[in-house]
């Protein structure tokens, strides 16, 4: 019996499951992946190396829609300039709420805000399509009762070793990160 005991707390410990430090240091980064932006480019998420990241998914037509952008504008006046970056990725999967071309989407993020984050082009969050980095953003702050996203303007914060550190919901205005976001800028 004994013996099974050994072997089996050997087996937690060399499969990773007693976590000795950081658990981010368990874990990937976003550097190893890129994303088509906006005007058809790829763009490494290398690009965020040594910065905050808000990444959600966004919608021209939906509810959130104004206070969402509004709110990113906001913090970007705020925190820019101490290494704060927003990452929109438009998505037409939930209520079909952002059917329009990527310049459209564009023009209208320019001259309804004046103020415009990283854009990328339309993807998919969800099913076969996702995009491998939002399968890696659900993968790293997922569970398995909710590990989909539910609607436009889910938020993935990003730390400055491109760890994902923490999920959002819909529903949490991106003013309610503050605090996270200064942490994250500080530490």
């Amino acid at each position: 019996m004994k013996g099974q005991s050994l072997l089996f707390y050997s087996f937690f410990l060399f499969s990773g499951f007693l976590c000795d430090g950081d658990e981010s240091d368990q874990h990937g980064t976003i550097y190893q992946f890129q994303a088509e932006n906006i005007d058809g480019k790829m763009v490494s998420m290398e690009k965020y190396r040594d910065k905050v990241v808000i990444m959600t998914n966004v919608a021209s037509y939906c509810g959130y829609t104004d206070s969402n952008y509004n709110a990113f504008k906001e913090l970007d006046g705020l925190y820019r300039d101490k290494g704060l970056r927003v990452a929109a990725f438009p998505c037409n999967q939930f209520g079909k709420q952002e059917p329009e071309s990527e310049t459209k989407i564009l023009d209208f993020v320019k001259s309804s805000y004046t103020y415009t984050p990283d854009m990328y082009a339309k993807i998919e969050v969800n099913g076969p399509k996702t995009h491998p980095l939002w399968k890696f953003l659900k993968k790293e702050r997922g569970s398995s009762v909710a590990s989909d996203i539910p609607w436009n303007f889910s938020k993935f914060l990003i730390d400055r070793n491109g760890h994902v550190v923490a999920r959002y919901s819909h529903s949490v205005d991106p003013l309610d990160l503050e605090e996270e976001i200064n942490r994250l800028l500080n530490a």
